[in-house]
């Protein structure tokens, strides 16, 4: 009965043992699904769109890229946390929802920490300052703040939403600044750009990804990056520091790979080396670059602690220019 038992015992072992690598040997055995919470046209889901079709080639198995907007990304965000931990399901999140909205809400639908297994860090974009010139007649950061200054109340700043980096970034900048202006939200960076072209709203703190197309049509006027460095495409754009004279003033987008947590995780594994692989594919490069981003990649393990380390960050700045969710 005893050798029965234990002989029993090792089939049992040996067949959980083998469960890991016949499961990375078997997915994707159908089509993969990345969720974005945010609306199509934003850099969040163009970001999906070019690694997702990257990784699709690899893997020979359709990406689907679903928009899940609404409620500053909860929406998409909790439907993700809640989707079946087997590799099917991923998300393309964004630094608003995994380190800014963690700081900024006192109750989330889901726990960024927790919640999730960490792929990759795909990308981090530079915000620049856009203004339309026809509404607002500045040519300088100098300038924008004399005029500001001159004009309380009169100027509104887009955002893709409460709580993103298009809104926290010009929080901090009428902080230091001590201007105002007033936040007009809207339901991603797409409709928000849009109307700041249309000369509906007079600026907007933007990623290059959504921004680029109008500078380089003439319709919008860039200011400043609020990265360290200028941008090697546009050399004669200071950075927010220089043109204020605060070495400190430095912020970036970013837009990471997640699975639900309790993915297997050789799942993610495999994930994590398919978005480093696409990243270096040539024209995955060149896509995101000409759109203003910088391809990350790295291992699971890299995106924890800088999702962390981002947290702290933003947690700061929330603190300091007195922002409350909306």
């Amino acid at each position: 009965m005893l050798k029965t038992c234990l002989a029993t015992l090792m089939l049992a072992l040996s067949a959980f043992l083998a469960a890991g690598p016949a499961q990375a040997q078997t997915w994707p055995a159908k089509p993969i699904r990345i969720i974005v919470p945010f609306p199509a046209g934003g850099p969040t889901d163009i970001t999906a769109r070019v690694v997702g079709q990257a990784i699709g080639e690899s893997l020979k198995t359709s990406v689907i890229v679903e928009n899940k907007a609404g409620a500053h990304g909860f929406i998409g965000v909790a439907e993700a946390a809640k989707a079946p931990a087997d590799g099917y399901t991923l998300m393309m999140a964004s630094i608003g929802t995994m380190a800014i909205n963690p700081r900024l809400h006192d109750k989330l639908p889901y726990d960024a920490n927790r919640d999730f297994a960490p792929v990759s860090l795909v990308v981090t974009v530079p915000i620049v300052v856009v203004v339309n010139p026809q509404v607002l007649p500045v040519q300088t950061i100098p300038q924008f703040v004399a005029y500001l200054k001159a004009n309380p109340g009169k100027v509104n700043f887009a955002s893709a939403g409460n709580g993103g980096s298009s809104h926290l970034v010009p929080e901090y900048f009428k902080y230091r600044t001590g201007t105002f202006m007033t936040h007009i939200p809207y339901k991603g960076s797409g409709p928000a750009i849009a109307d700041v072209v249309a000369g509906q709203v007079q600026l907007m703190f933007d990623t290059l990804l959504t921004s680029t197309p109008h500078v380089k049509s003439g319709k919008l006027k860039m200011l400043a990056v609020t990265s360290s460095q200028r941008l090697a495409d546009y050399p004669e754009v200071p950075t927010m520091g220089e043109a204020l004279g605060m070495n400190d003033f430095e912020a970036s987008s970013w837009y990471a790979l997640y699975a639900p947590a309790g993915t297997p995780p050789d799942v993610v594994a495999r994930l994590s080396a398919e978005v480093d692989a696409a990243l270096k594919k040539p024209a995955v490069a060149k896509r995101l670059t000409d759109l203003g981003a910088v391809p990350v990649g790295g291992a699971p393990d890299k995106l924890a602690a800088f999702q962390k380390a981002e947290q702290d960050k933003w947690g700061k700045v929330i603190g300091a220019a007195h922002v409350k969710a909306q």
